[in-house]
């Protein structure tokens, strides 16, 4: 199992944010989260591999700097778009599965991963985690990589448990 994060450009982030912080605090705050979230799945040791996927020369950095490999996207075209390039990449390596939480999940700890990670059944399997607000997704461990097209945003969670059912994951 390898764990995925996914980043945009840290110039992007918190965009719904920009009337109440100024862009260099929304990438400020997006940065801290990104490494809380980072730093939390590195420390889950059931993972083979940690990785970022990104394009974000910042991002590319900070993943290097905690220990996780970069998974080029080759360009910016979001989360959705990078956790598929990255279910190809695994794919193609042989690698079977793998959880995804995106960068700006608040809070994330180690015990909840690996809760997750306790629950995903043997492949075929999807394992959703939904936001707060049951709205959007925060976690999904995918076996195989390539079972199903995911994405990421608002109002994800629905269509992810939508897409479970209709193949049988």
């Amino acid at each position: 199992m390898w764990g995925i994060i996914p980043i945009k450009s840290l110039n992007q982030a918190k965009h719904r944010l920009k009337h109440v912080l100024y862009p260099d605090e929304r990438q400020e705050f997006f940065k801290a989260m990104f490494e809380d979230v980072l730093s939390t799945m590195m420390s889950v040791p059931d993972f083979e591999q940690v990785a970022v996927a990104t394009v974000c020369p910042a991002a590319c950095i900070i993943a290097k700097k905690y220990g996780a490999i970069v998974l080029s996207t080759s360009q910016d075209e979001g989360q959705t778009a990078a956790v598929e390039r990255s279910a190809e990449i695994l794919d193609a390596r042989g690698i079977t599965s793998m959880l995804v939480i995106p960068g700006d999940v608040p809070l994330v700890t180690v015990e909840e991963i690996k809760i997750v990670l306790e629950l995903h059944e043997k492949a075929p399997s999807m394992t959703i985690v939904p936001a707060q607000d049951e709205l959007g997704s925060n976690c999904i461990a995918l076996s195989p990589t390539i079972a199903a097209p995911l994405r990421f945003g608002p109002n994800s969670y629905f269509p992810h448990l939508e897409t479970a059912r209709k193949l049988g994951l």
